[in-house]
């Protein structure tokens, strides 16, 4: 059995409960999937769990009027009784091969990774997983409690020719990010400082018209 499929590269975005007011959900999901993002993702770190299921229940109509995938971050439960939505999971949030179970088949299911030897063995679980994420790339508002892992993880990552998709994370700005391509992502995610940005949309435009595919 095959993880279902994602796009190999482009751009992933994530809205963050830390950067986005109630009232502005859907206008900033319809925007930025307006300028290109292939993925969604809602990260909603110690919020209450009746407020992540509001957001989703708010959101996803958004994502399925654009044929983007909506993925919760770290709400296994949630994802698994929720029709459609797909699931992030951090290194500490146990078991994918217990999580893929509980989701099923025909659901994404992507994992967060820091280091080579986790990058590694996400890609020998890829019957299990849809993607992975390497990083924080540079130092990041979003994770902070991570040191930065630097592009030479980017490129210690794309030798391995990974038949898994992989998007790179953590403080990729404009400025930058033609650093981590040249190093070898194909896929990006930008979320503090995409989310800062007043034109969203023209944000995301920019991000996923630079990435090849």
């Amino acid at each position: 059995m095959n993880a279902p499929a994602v796009p190999s590269s482009g751009f992933y975005a994530i809205l963050d409960t830390g950067y986005i007011d109630d009232s502005e959900w859907e206008y900033k999901a319809d925007a930025v999937l307006s300028g290109g993002a292939c993925i969604l993702q809602i990260r909603a770190m110690g919020d209450p769990l009746e407020r992540v299921r509001e957001l989703v229940e708010r959101v996803h109509p958004v994502a399925r009027s654009h044929n983007v995938p909506l993925v919760i971050n770290d709400h296994l439960e949630l994802a698994a009784s929720t029709p459609g939505l797909g699931l992030h999971m951090g290194q500490e949030d146990g078991p994918i091969d217990e999580a893929r179970a509980r989701l099923g088949p025909d659901r994404i299911l992507g994992l967060s990774t820091h280091c080579l030897e986790e990058a590694k063995k996400a890609v020998e679980a890829m019957d299990i997983l849809s993607y992975f994420t390497i990083g924080p790339i540079f130092p990041s508002q979003t994770h902070a409690e991570y040191k930065p892992v630097g592009i030479d993880l980017v490129r210690a990552v794309a030798s391995l020719e990974p038949a898994l998709p992989f998007f790179c994370i953590g403080g990729i700005t404009p400025d930058n990010m033609e650093k981590v391509v040249a190093a070898g992502a194909r896929g990006i995610i930008a979320a503090s400082f995409s989310l800062r940005d007043p034109d969203l949309a023209s944000t995301a435009r920019f991000y996923a018209q630079h990435l090849t595919g």
